[in-house]
């Protein structure tokens, strides 16, 4: 199920920073239960995220040139798990759809929206600018990330249906380019022989399934890849932005970090 192209909208209906083919549900979801899609307070906010230290050595793997590469312990495990406990003491409120039979990529998982330049900067100055550095779009060179800074949460059984992410124009002749995701969970982590955890707490379950999967012609898989704790993924998005999904969660929690790299 899901969308094999995007959805043609007004520019009315667009909002910066979030993908194409699923705006029309977000606003509509509104309409049916106000207040799903708070913002949450930066000011409020600000003093929840954990101090992230620079990278200086960041390596990247390409999947597909440099439209879509990914970048191995982008965040260490501390940081990770505090920007998880930062999220969950916030408070996620629930993203759905109407479905493609409504002409909407489907969509079931838990979210968080905050406006916070300041963690924009810091999560863009802590390795991602040296990354960026050669990358140009149309002659424009990476500036930083979009302030508008998303958190998601996908439990047993929610995913994210196929969908393309479009390029927002910021003002000031900024524009976004590139997704950026970073898992916050994934990956193999035994747990220790002293953990008194209750086997039905899925946060303490090692997460199975959640892949983020991109198509090319004729649906075949471009990359697959499984969420690992503070990995980050970029994709290129806009009109070269490739079809892509997240898998059904089958055990565990899936968290994500999302903004987009923005150009100037």
């Amino acid at each position: 199920m899901g969308l094999d192209k995007p959805i043609k909208q007004s520019r009315r209906e667009k909002k910066k920073g979030e993908p194409y083919s699923y705006r029309m549900a977000e606003t509509r979801t509104n309409k049916r239960k106000m207040g799903d899609r708070r913002e949450a307070d930066s000011s409020k906010t600000a003093s929840k995220w954990p101090t992230i230290k620079t990278k200086p050595n960041l390596q990247i793997t390409c999947l597909k040139d440099a439209y879509l590469f990914t970048v191995q312990n982008f965040l260490t495990s501390a940081e990770s798990k505090a920007f998880v406990k930062a999220a969950e003491s916030i408070g996620f409120v629930h993203q759905g759809s109407l479905g493609p039979t409504k002409g909407e990529a489907y969509r079931d998982n838990d979210r968080i929206s905050v406006n916070d330049p300041v963690l924009a900067d810091t999560i863009w100055e802590s390795g991602l600018d040296k990354l960026f550095c050669d990358i140009k779009i149309r002659g424009k060179a990476a500036v930083g990330l979009n302030p508008n800074i998303r958190f998601y949460r996908y439990k047993v059984g929610q995913r994210f249906g196929r969908h393309i992410d479009e390029s927002n124009d910021l003002g000031d002749r900024k524009r976004t380019h590139y997704t950026l995701l970073i898992y916050l969970s994934g990956g193999f982590k035994p747990k220790a022989t002293n953990d008194k955890s209750s086997p039905k707490d899925s946060s303490s379950e090692p997460l199975v399934g959640g892949e983020t999967v991109f198509y090319g012609s004729r649906n075949t898989v471009v990359a697959e890849v499984p969420p690992t704790e503070g990995m980050a993924l970029l994709h290129i998005h806009g009109d070269k932005c490739l079809l892509h999904e997240a898998r059904n969660v089958t055990k565990g929690i899936k968290y994500v970090f999302r903004s987009d790299v923005v150009f100037a």
